[in-house]
């Protein structure tokens, strides 16, 4: 069959289409936004200013935060702005970039939350090697490991959807550019890369959450012989990170672990993983971490000291 492509267009119909919601969703997106850049601005800048950037689990953190900015930034301006116009309308090659950049920064979010883990699991069960385990060197590579590994998936993910023709209707039942309304919309069938497309985002997210469950059942396995103090204080940074994990990965295995279909409620799970995931994790990370929040107070709150007529 000859791919014929007569969509120069898509029509995204958004959230909804009463101009009272629109509205209020404009004011609470655009709020959620300011606090997504402040709050993961603020965990780079005070991890980057403090002596936390020598530690794996920071030095991690800084590029969860900077990869949170990136993946809600891919969505959530057009997002904004399309709540206040009329027809929103994205061109083909818009949309098959803003798919590109989505499953790029989301990819390298799902790797990074699982070096993570692996760091988390190596210092609780392997304390006595962990600093020659997570050396900077070896911390750099598991980062470009990260980069490599989300280019590859969101290549493919890509690939499968550029090929697809488009002839007919152009209205996507979302409110940003993905894979399973896109198949709905191709004048094909889609059966054979609807299976390609749960394999390569369903059963990556589903494999990365059971790695990423396994190593928090060892470290839970682990410290069950520890002290309470020092099992208090390995129980509170992985919970953490736990609950931003299961944040993150839920609304994802909902709609990518499922046979290639769409549904109305597709749209509000995509919110946490877009929005409301990269706006709690800074709060998640810093008021139940005392080491972060001791940077904070280091780098933001410590009163310039005078000497003669200059002060530091």
């Amino acid at each position: 069959m000859e791919n014929i492509n007569n969509v120069t267009e898509f029509i995204l119909l958004g959230l909804s289409q009463n101009k009272k919601i629109k509205n209020l969703c404009f004011l609470l997106f655009l709020f959620c936004y300011m606090a997504i850049w402040m709050g993961n601005t603020l965990i780079m800048i005070s991890i980057t200013c403090s002596q936390l950037r020598d530690q794996p689990m920071y030095f991690f953190l800084n590029y969860l935060a900077l990869s949170d900015l990136c993946y809600t930034s891919t969505v959530t301006p057009k997002l904004i702005t399309d709540l206040l116009a009329e027809r929103n309308v994205i061109s083909y090659n818009n949309c098959m970039a803003q798919l590109f950049t989505m499953h790029f920064f989301g990819g390298i979010e799902v790797f990074i939350l699982t070096v993570m883990a692996y760091d988390r699991y190596v210092a609780i069960c392997k304390p006595l090697h962990y600093t020659s385990i997570m050396s900077r060197q070896r911390c750099n590579a598991l980062v470009t490991a990260c980069c490599a590994g989300a280019f590859l998936h969101s290549f493919v993910q890509c690939l499968l959807t550029v090929n697809l023709p488009f002839c007919g209707p152009n209205e996507i039942d979302h409110y940003f550019c993905d894979v399973y309304p896109l198949l709905k919309l191709a004048c094909t069938d889609t059966h054979t890369v609807g299976i390609l497309v749960v394999a390569n985002s369903g059963m990556m997210g589903l494999v990365t959450f059971v790695v990423l469950m396994l190593s928090y059942f060892l470290i839970l396995w682990t410290i069950r012989a520890y002290p309470a103090e020092s099992r208090s204080k390995a129980l509170s940074t992985c919970s953490s990170h736990l609950m931003v994990v299961v944040l993150f990965f839920v609304p994802v295995l909902f709609i990518y672990i499922r046979p290639a279909t769409t549904s109305p409620v597709d749209k509000v799970f995509a919110l946490f993983y877009t929005i409301i995931a990269p706006m709690f994790n800074p709060l998640i990370y810093t008021l139940r971490n005392v080491e972060m929040k001791n940077a904070l107070r280091k780098v933001w709150c410590q009163k310039p000291l005078w000497i003669g007529k200059h002060f530091i």
